[in-house]
């Protein structure tokens, strides 16, 4: 039987872990809380999926919150007037052919774990360390790396050719909230772009209470939505969310006049820069350790694509082991398993750094034609499930206009 360790007990690492089980091998997770630690713990994320990925999670039986998670049906797009006038100067919506839903990771990521071990999983709760890899390597057939935090993910180089940005490219903020006021039309991931600002967007999930809406903030670093230093307690966290709808977006201010938090612990504050890194790092003793998840492809969330992306790394990586039979996990196979991988997330990466840019003028003009043509407001929300779609007539100013062209002709 095949001997496997995962760092990190995340999207992609359980995923991964609960699918290796599944057939047949020997599975460690090396994860440094308990999963009633997480429980009880701050939110990790905003966690959006899309149809595919969820898809990923019922293929290996481990969805568990469908049932109970309220759906996310839609995509909608504003951008608020920037004379002030308090309307919006672009508005559409788009309905996805597949539902999306958002599970709190401090929901997931406990009874995962608990169905790890069920299935015979070793999890031990523990730093991992250098000295802890090296063990690993030593005793089991490959090791991945699912965290890009310490100083095991600074083993993995960052790949400057497949990073755009060095530097945070938004203060970034969530806040998990009950007593908002549903979108009237159906649900959708509310997304409003406001100029020279940032962006905020708002959806609703499943925490650990029920039912709850995450509201996420993306602040342009300097600007006014880069405002969460000071705030230094949950009462102040959420005054401040209101503060920003109040200020920039009345018609998401007006659905919020009596949110209350979740919890305490439903609030996050922080900021870093999108990094790919090389996926493949050398120990000390020669031997090689393969990255995935967040170790190697850490996206702003401002395309809500993280948790995709894990959990799309996992359906690849799975495959790949499994087809990989009893040959050894060599340098060369653990780059061409992330090779497998970065032909899909490429496409994410690119899209995403597009919109951390003030929008050219081609973008503008297609938000401004999905306003009038549902058929392109449809394309453009389902894309979230599988952004090569938007290639190439979302990132060439004359396959945009050959492509709202044919939309016209049509």
């Amino acid at each position: 039987m095949r001997k496997i360790t995962i760092i990190g007990g995340g999207q992609s690492g359980l995923q991964l872990g609960l699918g290796l089980l599944k057939n047949g091998y020997q599975v460690r997770v090396v994860q440094n809380r308990t999963g009633e630690e997480i429980a009880a713990g701050k939110v990790l994320s905003s966690q959006c999926m899309f149809h595919d990925s969820v898809q990923n999670e019922r293929d290996l039986g481990i969805d568990y919150w469908s049932d109970t998670c309220p759906p996310v049906e839609g995509i909608q797009f504003c951008v608020p007037d920037p004379e002030g006038s308090g309307n919006k100067v672009i508005d559409w919506a788009g309905r996805l052919d597949k539902p999306a839903y958002s599970v709190d990771q401090r929901v997931k990521m406990p009874k995962w774990l608990d169905e790890f071990e069920a299935l015979g999983g070793q999890l031990v709760i523990a730093e991992a360390g250098i000295a802890d890899l090296e063990t690993y390597a030593r005793q089991d057939d490959l090791v991945l790396v699912a965290s890009g935090k310490g100083e095991v993910g600074r083993l993995f180089e960052r790949d400057a050719e497949k990073s755009a940005y060095d530097k945070p490219m938004r203060a970034l903020a969530l806040t998990y909230v009950t007593g908002m006021v549903p979108r009237a039309e159906h649900s959708a991931v509310c997304f409003n772009l406001i100029p020279g600002v940032g962006e905020y967007f708002v959806f609703p999930a499943l925490t650990t209470t029920g039912p709850c809406e995450i509201m996420v903030f993306e602040g342009v670093p300097g600007g006014p939505m880069d405002c969460w230093g000071d705030v230094k307690t949950p009462e102040a966290h959420l005054a401040k969310s209101k503060e920003i709808l109040d200020t920039f977006l009345p018609w998401e201010a007006e659905r919020c006049r009596n949110i209350e938090l979740t919890d305490d612990n439903g609030i996050l504050a922080g900021r870093f820069p999108p990094t790919i890194r090389r996926p493949v790092a050398t120990l000390p003793s020669g031997r090689h350790v393969l990255g995935i998840g967040d170790a190697v492809c850490l996206n702003d969330p401002i395309t809500g694509q993280g948790s995709n992306n894990a959990s799309k790394a996992a359906a690849v990586y799975l495959k790949r082991i499994l087809d990989h039979g009893d040959q050894p996990f060599d340098a060369a196979w653990m780059q061409g398993t992330f090779d497998a991988f970065w032909d899909y997330a490429q496409w994410v990466v690119q899209w995403t750094n597009m919109l951390l840019l003030p929008p050219p003028p081609f973008i503008l003009e297609i938000m401004g034609t999905a306003c009038a043509e549902p058929r392109l407001a449809h394309r453009m929300a389902n894309g979230f499930n599988d952004p090569r779609d938007f290639f190439p007539w979302f990132a060439d100013p004359q396959a945009a206009a050959d492509y709202l062209q044919e939309l016209k002709a049509a």
